[in-house]
C-alpha cells in the first residue's frame, strides 16, 4: 500500500469539454405494442458531473484545490452543470455561449443495465474559445499541473498553444486523448489513452512486442515524458523511455465502466501535484479506477476508499 500524501497541498487546473450526465431510472416489464423495444417506467431521475467536470469532481473528492476552465451553453442543461459545480464546491470558469449547446448524455436505465444512451450537443464558437485561453494564461500561475480532457467536442481548439503556455511555465501537463491525431498533443508530459483510443493512432499491432514498440515510438515522436495505456480487466501499462511498466487490474465487480478514464487522469494529476512519484501515482490512478467501475454512473474514489483512511 502507497503511503498516503498531502493531497491538499496539490493545486490542479482542469480544461476541457464537459458535460451534463442524466439518468433516468426505471422498471422493465414489458414490450412495447408499437416495436420491439422494451417499455421503461421511469421511477427516479438523477444528474451528475460529466466529461472534464468530472475529471475536477474527482479531483476534488481526492482533496486537491481545483480549478475547472470550460465552456457551456447559455442554456438549462449549462446552469444545471453550474449548479452542480457549486454543489460540490468546484472553482469553476465557465465561459457562456449562445450557440453552444451544452452537451448532454441521457441515460436510461432498467434493471441495473443501460437500455439507451441519448446524446445531445452543438460545438462552440471561436469567439468565446479565444477568450477562454486568456483566462487559462492567468490560471497557469495558480496551479501545478494542468490536465487537458479533451473528449472531442470542441472545446480544446486551442489545445496546443495550451501544452506550449503551460511547458514554458514550468507545469506538467496530462492530456486524455481523442481521435486520431496526436500531433495536437506533441510536448505534453503524459497522454492516457484507452486500447481504442491508441489503436486508432497506432494501428493493430501484432503481439505486446509489436505494442511496445509502436507505444515507444509514439512517446518519442510526441516528446512526450510517458504513455499510460488504459486497458480495461487487463489493467495499465506505462510507458517511459524504454521502461515498461505493467500494472494488473484490481478484481472487482464492474457495475459500469462510465467515467473510468476520468478518474485514471485525476488520480494520476492530484498524486503526481502531491509529489508521488510516477509509478506510484500510476499504482493509485489504478486502484481509484478499480474503486469507480464498481459503482453505476460518473463517480468518484475517496481517499478513504483508496487508502483506508480519513
Amino acid at each position: 500500500m502507497e503511503e498516503r500524501l498531502d493531497t491538499a497541498a496539490a493545486r490542479v487546473l482542469v480544461v476541457g469539454d464537459v458535460m451534463l450526465d442524466r439518468y433516468w431510472f426505471g422498471e422493465v416489464s414489458r414490450i412495447s405494442p408499437e416495436a420491439p423495444v422494451p417499455v421503461v417506467l421511469i421511477r427516479r431521475e438523477d444528474e451528475r458531473l460529466g466529461g472534464a467536470a468530472n475529471v475536477a469532481w474527482n479531483c476534488k473528492a481526492l482533496g486537491a484545490a481545483t480549478r475547472l476552465l470550460t465552456v457551456v451553453g447559455r442554456d438549462e442543461p449549462g446552469r444545471r452543470l453550474a449548479r452542480l459545480l457549486r454543489k460540490m464546491a468546484i472553482d469553476a470558469s465557465l465561459h457562456r455561449d449562445r450557440g453552444l449547446a451544452t452537451t448532454q448524455k441521457l441515460r436510461v436505465i432498467g434493471r441495473k443495465q443501460q437500455l439507451l444512451r441519448i446524446d445531445f450537443e452543438r460545438p462552440p464558437s471561436s469567439e468565446v474559445l479565444a477568450s477562454k485561453l486568456a483566462d487559462y494564461k492567468r490560471a497557469l500561475a495558480q496551479c501545478d499541473l494542468v490536465i487537458l480532457s479533451d473528449y472531442g467536442k470542441g472545446g480544446l481548439e486551442h489545445i496546443a498553444e495550451m501544452i506550449r503556455r503551460a511547458r514554458r511555465a514550468g507545469k506538467r501537463v496530462l492530456v486524455d486523448p481523442k481521435g486520431g491525431d496526436y500531433s495536437r498533443y506533441r510536448g505534453a508530459s503524459i497522454i492516457t489513452p484507452n486500447l481504442a483510443e491508441l489503436r486508432e493512432v497506432v494501428g493493430s499491432w501484432k503481439d505486446e512486442r509489436d505494442l511496445v514498440r509502436r507505444a515507444q515510438a509514439l512517446c518519442t515522436r510526441l516528446k512526450l515524458e510517458a504513455l499510460l495505456l488504459t486497458r480495461g480487466d487487463e489493467g495499465m501499462t506505462l510507458f517511459k523511455g524504454r521502461k515498461t511498466l505493467y500494472v494488473k487490474a484490481l478484481r472487482r465487480e464492474v457495475a459500469d465502466v462510465t467515467g473510468a478514464g476520468d478518474t485514471v487522469i485525476a488520480a494520476l494529476g492530484v498524486m503526481l501535484a502531491a509529489g508521488a512519484g510516477l509509478e506510484s501515482a500510476v499504482r493509485i490512478a489504478n486502484r481509484a479506477a478499480g474503486i469507480v467501475v464498481g459503482k453505476l454512473g460518473t463517480a468518484v474514489a475517496t481517499p478513504q476508499e483508496l487508502f483506508g483512511t480519513k
